[in-house]
């Protein structure tokens, strides 16, 4: 066995960083990410860096339940060979099956720490077949007048695709949308209700919307996670791609979507399922012929820069949602991928995904 390989430290660090303004969805509120990065150190000094991110009531984790698992696996994991990282994926699914937040930190920490150990960029590693995307960014729940000033904003700095969150109450959703319009004429939108609506409301939206001139490029998650029939109705009937979020959280959600074609669109977050979990929903996607997209949580450039490897590497992602990091009003990341504008460009010489705390 290559003793080089050898996982020697496993270290815990709170990642605490406040946002520019708040973030509001239907289902909650947030001024600050409350995260924990999870750092891999192997016997030849290769550092691995991973990202739990924690957002109530959408993940089972808050951060004091993540610290305490991920201190608890940190013991199991030394000594163990970094190699061997879907045998170490297998034993965290069957320990921790109702933290993937938790797992999917560990698993990134130890991938990148074996892509660095072996001197190539992650996106190589998932399969090398591009190494730049381009995301849309989110405009949350917020004043009309707001989302126009976002939507101008985002105008001037080249998105191209606008996510807006909806959810709440349909008229301020219409008159936010009607807002956005007249700040970014041509951008294409993408309504996240995060579970907010039923099927009838979406309908409702859709004619008031289609009524000013507004039709929608993708409806993310409009019903409740357990809402499969809503699902599928508007799957078949709303005349704009559905794309499952909350609702596929496993790969068994993914099959039944798949059979059922519950939705036109899988959002893979890696913090949802774990890195493997997120390697076989792809599969099962591709091979039910339904569209990728990727997205994240609220996360700083740890995650958002292991998804966006992970998504160039892969290949085939026709919507990516990795602007969280543009949020945040601390950057804590030194080194890594950083978006200019919507683009992220992928360094082919940095091995791993390049980035690490500057602050711990």
């Amino acid at each position: 066995m290559n003793k080089d390989l050898e996982i020697r430290r496993v270290d815990i660090h709170k990642l605490d960083v406040p946002l520019i303004a708040p973030f509001t969805i239907a289902s909650s509120r947030l001024d600050r990410v409350r995260n924990v990065a999870v750092q891999v150190t192997l016997a030849d000094g290769s550092e691995g860096w991973g990202e739990t991110s924690t957002l109530p009531p959408v993940t089972a984790e808050d951060q004091a339940i993540a610290l305490d698992a991920l201190k608890q696996e940190a013991g199991r994991l030394k000594g163990r060979h970094a190699g061997e990282w879907r045998r170490i994926s297998a034993e965290l699914l069957e320990r921790a099956p109702n933290f993937p937040s938790v797992r999917a930190g560990i698993e990134m920490a130890l991938i990148d720490a074996l892509a660095r150990h072996c001197g190539i960029p992650l996106f190589r590693f998932f399969g090398g077949f591009q190494n730049r995307l381009a995301t849309d960014i989110t405009i949350p729940i917020c004043a009309a007048e707001d989302a126009e000033i976002l939507a101008r904003q985002y105008r001037g700095e080249g998105f191209e695709i606008l996510k807006v969150k909806i959810g709440l109450d349909r008229s301020d959703d219409i008159g936010r949308l009607l807002a956005i319009r007249r700040g970014h004429p041509s951008s294409r939108l993408i309504l996240d209700a995060n579970a907010g609506y039923s099927s009838d409301d979406v309908f409702v939206l859709l004619r008031e919307l289609r009524l000013a001139g507004i039709e929608p490029a993708l409806l993310e998650q409009p019903v409740a996670r357990e809402d499969w029939d809503g699902l599928g109705k508007l799957a078949r009937e709303a005349g704009v791609p559905v794309a499952a979020d909350e609702s596929c959280r496993t790969p068994e959600d993914a099959l039944r979507i798949v059979r059922d074609r519950l939705a036109q669109v899988i959002n893979i977050k890696l913090v949802k399922c774990g890195v493997v979990r997120a390697l076989e929903i792809a599969a099962i996607a591709r091979a039910g012929e339904l569209d990728l997209m990727i997205g994240g949580m609220v996360e700083t450039r740890l995650a958002m820069g292991f998804s966006a490897h992970f998504a160039a590497g892969l290949g085939g992602f026709q919507w990516v949602d990795l602007d969280t990091p543009m949020l945040l009003a601390d950057d804590p990341v030194e080194g890594g991928c950083k978006p200019a504008g919507p683009n992220y460009l992928l360094d082919a010489e940095t091995a791993g995904h390049g980035g690490g705390l500057c602050k711990f």
